[in-house]
């Protein structure tokens, strides 16, 4: 694989402000892989029949084990097709780490080959997004807790530190500053 673009992670528990981040780096022409999650869990929840829904979503899906295959082979894909994108900066909502560190918050068991992703599909730089406290919402996909949300950003924080990466973290601040602060460290 020849690497072209410098592959970029942008990651952060839930409610960090990750999403209006990767949003304006969109709008300024940068691209950027989605998170497929949300896109996930909502099929998750059409698919169950429970009304009342937890913080994990795999509370409400059938195969726990297969949801995560599912998204751990999702980001696994994106990785692979960012080599066809000939941009310098190659944005990513959430890495395939951040599936190890969900894992471990859920006290879940992995295989080899969820660490052997991490190792082998390796980028360049990760972006960290700090919990914060005053813009935290829970929404239809978002369930945590903010205590939650900082357990989450715990072990986001050390799976990155685990596979070798030394994550960027960005300061809380209007989203145009903060996007300046990531371009500044890049």
């Amino acid at each position: 694989m020849e690497k072209q673009g410098k592959r970029v992670v942008i990651t952060g528990g839930p409610g960090t402000g990750k999403t209006s981040l990767v949003r304006h780096l969109e709008d300024d022409g940068h691209m950027c892989y989605p998170e497929i999650i949300r896109t996930m869990t909502e099929a998750a929840k059409l698919a169950s029949e429970t009304e009342e829904f937890t913080t994990n979503p795999l509370a409400f899906v059938q195969d726990p084990m297969e949801f995560n295959r599912r998204l751990l082979e999702g980001r696994k894909a994106q990785y692979l097709e960012s080599f066809s994108d000939p941009q310098p900066l190659i944005f990513f909502d959430r890495g395939i780490p951040d599936v190890l560190a969900y894992m471990d918050y859920f006290k879940q068991a992995y295989t080899a080959d969820y660490e052997a992703a991490c190792k082998e599909m390796r980028y360049d730089t990760v972006i960290l997004l700090p919990p914060w406290r005053a813009i935290y919402r829970s929404d239809g996909e978002r369930f945590e807790s903010f205590q939650e949300a900082e357990e989450i950003h715990e072990h986001l924080l050390n799976t990155y530190k685990r596979f070798g990466y030394d994550p960027i973290l960005v300061p809380t601040g209007p989203v145009p500053d903060r996007v300046t602060y990531l371009i500044e460290q890049l």
